[in-house]
């Protein structure tokens, strides 16, 4: 049984994540956030210590480690602007770091946190669920085993509406979140590099805060993807089913349908990692270094 700590516990995902440390029969042994309503938790892990300041949290650990109890992991659930000082927290304190995506917002951020890889022995891993999407690695499989010339013509669009609050929040401070190809967009070009290769080429046709689009030349495929928090871009066969949600890949004209389970991939995620087979800081480099390359288009 692995112990854990999660820094981040109130929020929207950091349910997922204390879902996969108890489905993998490990143990969460405390918790942090500025929100102190935490009665998710006792779903979960009702004796986890919980502390409202991070201070506490390192001080706890600290004294867990001099007594002979390290944690083996500290999952980070934290805006993303705060993930890198909180993988630097957890692998200075002898954890490895799972972290939800994106790893980083500046792609420069990996370089160091690769050097105190090096100095502690400890590892950093993200969260790039769609990679272990069963409907997303059957694709994969038909890509590698087509003809090495065989180039793809592909519509990504991934519209996800979003309230009045997002804006006032930290996810519409592109300085905090990353700006929207960052917020929402990582898991698809992560998806769509990993399938189809490196980026050869990136053009930004539309950047603002809320919907973002462009042409993404691959090695094996040219993209045209659109992405969106405006609910007027929604199809209306969406709206008509009450649906806030719409995402879809269109390859050579067929559709590969993924909505499903997009959500529901964590504990695999964890399964993976505790088998020594997650996803580091070299998986998850090309992503965040398009992102950036993206934002760029609108500063």
């Amino acid at each position: 049984m692995k112990r854990f700590a999660l820094i981040g516990a109130g929020g929207y995902v950091a349910e997922r994540h204390m879902r996969a440390i108890k489905e993998t029969g490990n143990k969460l042994i405390c918790a942090s956030d500025r929100f102190d309503v935490m009665g998710r938790m006792d779903s979960y892990f009702p004796d986890a210590e919980f502390f409202l300041e991070h201070e506490n949290l390192d001080r706890f650990m600290d004294d867990q480690r001099m007594a002979g109890k390290p944690l083996d992991y500290v999952s980070i659930c934290t805006p993303n602007y705060m993930h890198p000082s909180h993988i630097r927290f957890a692998l200075r304190n002898g954890a490895d770091a799972i972290c939800e995506k994106p790893m980083v917002i500046h792609p420069e951020e990996m370089r160091i946190i690769k050097e105190i890889e090096g100095e502690t022995g400890k590892r950093v891993f993200t969260v790039l669920q769609l990679r272990h999407h069963p409907e997303i690695i059957k694709l994969k499989e038909q890509i590698d085993k087509a003809p090495g010339d065989k180039f793809y013509n592909i519509d990504l669009n991934y519209i996800t509406t979003r309230g009045k609050w997002y804006f006032k929040s930290w996810k519409g401070d592109v300085s905090k979140s990353g700006g929207i190809a960052t917020n929402i967009g990582i898991h698809l070009f992560d998806m769509l590099i990993w399938i189809f290769g490196s980026v050869k080429e990136c053009k930004v046709s539309l950047y603002e805060p809320h919907k973002a689009a462009g042409t993404l030349k691959l090695e094996k495929a040219e993209v045209s993807w659109h992405l969106s928090l405006d609910e007027d871009d929604l199809p209306k066969s969406v709206l008509t089913v009450g649906k806030r949600t719409y995402r879809s890949i269109n390859i050579e004209g067929k559709e590969v349908e993924f909505s499903d389970g997009f959500t529901d991939l964590h504990t695999i995620t964890y399964q993976h990692i505790l088998a020594g087979q997650g996803f580091g800081i070299d998986d998850a480099r090309e992503s965040i270094e398009l992102t950036e390359q993206i934002r760029g288009f609108g500063s």
